[in-house]
Order: structure tokens, then C-alpha cells, then sequence
């Protein structure tokens, strides 16, 4: 047992270098570990030095022995057993009993009650996975790990679903992915029926059941780490400083949120992180990208990784005055509604690589497709607008229109209650059509032609 007793040493010392590269990662107080076992009428079948039951007695008291000498420990066992309280037949689905719940000093007493455990009964694995949910106390720093390891030499024999009853705790975010230990002759078919339910380890001898305990003690207790790459065109991890949303790809539920980072050495940051459960994830780039799940493995350094490859779409209004407002742009994905970013004019904003239409919500609008590249950034520059004041000796109705050669291009219709209107005009020709609201004949409508000049300052008198 030698691997998972220094990884439980490790677990206690400081995180040194670790620590250092990652001082906002949220701390795991207790692993939480819930033994499930098959205490069932089968169990008393043959196997090597002894029957099932025995060598799973034997085996299970020395890691308990181990677990014991280590101090302060961080780690709390419990003990669930079904198919030892009633004989078959009859068979008795409710079989299943939480005989030692969570705690600190309590491995002496999971120790005598597996000992003195007897097979008889039959085995109720959907129904003792679903019950194990009440077993996990409310964790007092909200910052537990639930974990169910289940030992059995059968299948589910009561007519019940363990792989929905599994999905459902982790759904839920009762427990992580459950460890299953299929012990016997016949693990092939254990393997078959429930390697759903979670980490399916075949124990055909004695050995590989000891060897199969150190492994899963070794991921759960042990402490892992991963990076996340986002790699840029070259498939180089040099893209960082975006909002990642880290999910149990399980649960689906929100492991942690960060911001991308560096290091000191020019390399994403380290991260603790969970060995049993696989991740996914969403960058946040314009627009997002899906980090697809991403399995852990115990005791080496992960390596989570996707694509954003990333070109900048510089927008420019070179020339504004101190009054005048830069104008904004729509960016959307080509040939699609969905407005994806609102971007500033005089900024730069990074997209996914790929081709845009750009709506610019100045006066007239101007719309622009685009495609944006790794290689260079994509620049639209437009001038800066002209203030045109219109005055009208009556109220009345109209419209502008911005006229390029034959072409007229509705711009805005006129406030009917005012006399003096004010625009900020994109640079151009333009005519304004009139009529006095008390003229009651199309005659009496008027157009006036006037130009834009940028950054510019117009009067046009409409008599």
C-alpha cells in the first residue's frame, strides 16, 4: 500500500510550489469516501485463499490499519453494506444499511462491523446508491468531496437501474463519479452491466482487488494538477486573460470560474484539481468557445486544452472633438441575426477568426463585411461626423436623405414639434425634404441640398 500512503502523507504537507503558483484556488477540506458492500448471499462463493467475503475482510481491515497511523487526517470513511440482514429467498430489495455514518475516529468501528459481516441476502445496488445520498452529511465549508466506492461480485438483482441511479447523484452534485471494484472469476460481465455507474476496475484475483484499493485511494486523496491551454494559430498556448467557466462534465455543474493566467515563466497557471472527475468547459472569447471534457489523471500534470485562435478588429473615428461621442458597432457572425459583441468606436477588441457583418450605428449607418485573420488586424476607419442644425420657419414634416450620385438613402424623418433640429451627420451630401404642417398641398414641400464636411458645423435654413 505504499503509493497511496505517501499520497496521503503529500496530502498533508504544505502545497509548497504549488500553493505559490495558485493561491486562489479554493482548498478542498474533507474527502469524503463511502464505502458500498456487497454483503449479498453470493459473496460467500470461492475465491483464491479464501470465499469473496473474506479476502474483501482481510484486504480492506489493512488498508484501514494504514489509514489509521496517519495524523490529523482530512479524510472521513463511512460504511454501507446491503445483502446481510435478511436471507434469500425471500428476496428483500430494502436490503441496504448505512452501518457506520462519517467521521474522524471512527475507522476502528467500520473495522469491527466489517469483520463480523456475513453473507445472505440479495443485492440491491440501484437502491443502496440512491439511499448513499442521505449518507453525506451538509458539508460545513460547502467545499467537500463525495466520493462512493462500490465492491460487489453481482449485478443489480432487484430490477432497478445503478447507472441512473449513479447519473442522478452526480446530476445533482451529491458525489463525484463513483469507483467501482468488480471482484470474482465472472468480471467480465460486471464490467458489461455496471461500468456506467462509474470507474470500473476488474479484480479477477487478489492482487489486482489490492492493487485496484491503491489506485483509488491514490485519486482520491492525492492532489493533481492540470493547466488550460488556449492555443493561438500556431497551436501555441499564448492566448490568456479571458473569463473560463470550469464544469464537473458530470454534474454539469460550475467547478470554478477564473480568469486565464499566465505565470511568472510565460505558462498558464497551475491548477488544483480533481483526479476523479473530467472537466469541460467555456472560454469566454468573442464569441465563446466550448472546452470539450477533459479526464484527469491522478498524480501528473493535465493538460486541458482548445482552440482560440484570435484576430483584432480595430475600429477608428480618428479626429473627434471633446463633445462628440464615439459611435458604437454591431458585430454579428456572417449571414446571421445574432448579435454576438457591441463594440466601440477608437477600440480594439479580439474575435475568433472567421467572417463578420459590422452594423456602425452612426447617422446614416454604415454596414461593412468582414473577415478577421491571425495574421493582421482589421481596421475600419471613418471619418469624424459634421453638427448640422436645420431650422425651419414652421413646424412641419420631412426627411433626410444622404445622396450618393442618382441614389437617395433615406436617413431619419424630421421631429414634426420642433422648428430646430440638430444631427451629427457621417461626412457626405445630403437633401431635406419639407412641408409646413399647416399647408395642406404637396406644392408647398421644399428640398434643400446641403454638404458635410467632417468635424464640421452646418446651418441649413429652410424658409
Amino acid at each position: 500500500m505504499r503509493s497511496w500512503k505517501l499520497a496521503l502523507w503529500a496530502l498533508f504537507l504544505p502545497f509548497g510550489l504549488l500553493a505559490q503558483e495558485s493561491q486562489e484556488e479554493p482548498e478542498v477540506s474533507t474527502t469524503r469516501i463511502l464505502f458500498i458492500l456487497d454483503a449479498s448471499n453470493s459473496m460467500y462463493g470461492r475465491w483464491e485463499n479464501g470465499t469473496k467475503m473474506e479476502v474483501a475482510q482481510s484486504l480492506m481491515a489493512s488498508m484501514l490499519d494504514s489509514l489509521a497511523k496517519i495524523p490529523n487526517p482530512q479524510f472521513q470513511l463511512a460504511l454501507r453494506v446491503y445483502g446481510h440482514q435478511k436471507p434469500v429467498p425471500p428476496q428483500d430489495c430494502n436490503d441496504t444499511k448505512l452501518e457506520v455514518s462519517f467521521g474522524y475516529s471512527n475507522l476502528g468501528r467500520i473495522k469491527k462491523v466489517l469483520m463480523g459481516l456475513r453473507p445472505m441476502g440479495t443485492t440491491p445496488i440501484a437502491r443502496s446508491i440512491l439511499r448513499s445520498k442521505n449518507d453525506f452529511p451538509e458539508c460545513p465549508t460547502g467545499r467537500c468531496r463525495n466520493v462512493i466506492l462500490l465492491i460487489t461480485d453481482g449485478i443489480e438483482a432487484c430490477e432497478e437501474d445503478p447507472c441512473a441511479a449513479s447519473r442522478l447523484l452526480q446530476e445533482e452534485g451529491y458525489t463525484l463519479k463513483p469507483f467501482v471494484i468488480g471482484i470474482g472469476e465472472d468480471t467480465d460481465l460486471l464490467k458489461t452491466k455496471l461500468g456506467c455507474i462509474g470507474t470500473f476496475y476488474d479484480a479477477g484475483d487478489e492482487q489486482t482487488f489490492k492493487r485496484s484499493l491503491d489506485v483509488i485511494l491514490t485519486q482520491a486523496l492525492d492532489n493533481t494538477t492540470a493547466q488550460i491551454d488556449l492555443l493561438d494559430a500556431q497551436n501555441e498556448s499564448t492566448v490568456s486573460d479571458l473569463p473560463i467557466l470550469l464544469r464537473n462534465a458530470s454534474s454539469k455543474l460550475i467547478d470554478r470560474s477564473i480568469i486565464h493566467t499566465m505565470n511568472y515563466l510565460g505558462n498558464p497557471d497551475t491548477l488544483k484539481v480533481d483526479p476523479i472527475i473530467s472537466y469541460e468547459g467555456t472560454v469566454y472569447s468573442i464569441p465563446s468557445v466550448q472546452i470539450a471534457a477533459t479526464e484527469m489523471k491522478a498524480g501528473k500534470h493535465n493538460r486541458i486544452q482548445t482552440d482560440v485562435v484570435q484576430g483584432a478588429l480595430n475600429l477608428k473615428m480618428p479626429g473627434l472633438n471633446y463633445s462628440q461621442k464615439a459611435p458604437i458597432a454591431i458585430i454579428r457572425k456572417a449571414n446571421s441575426t445574432e448579435i454576438i459583441h457591441v463594440q466601440n468606436f477608437n477600440t480594439s477588441v479580439n474575435y475568433l477568426v472567421g467572417d463578420y457583418e459590422v452594423d456602425v450605428l452612426t447617422t446614416p449607418r454604415k454596414k461593412f463585411k468582414i473577415h478577421i485573420s491571425s495574421d493582421k488586424p482589421e481596421d475600419i476607419v471613418l471619418q469624424p461626423y459634421g453638427e448640422v442644425t436645420v431650422q425651419l420657419k414652421y413646424e412641419g414634416y420631412g426627411a433626410l436623405f444622404s445622396i450618393e450620385g442618382e441614389q437617395w438613402q433615406w436617413v431619419t424623418n424630421l421631429d414634426g414639434s420642433q422648428t430646430r433640429i440638430s444631427f451629427s451627420l457621417q461626412p457626405g451630401t445630403y437633401k431635406v425634404v419639407y412641408r409646413p404642417r399647416s399647408a395642406r398641398q404637396t406644392t408647398y414641400s421644399k428640398t434643400n441640398t446641403f454638404t458635410v464636411a467632417p468635424g464640421s458645423s452646418t446651418l441649413v435654413r429652410i424658409p
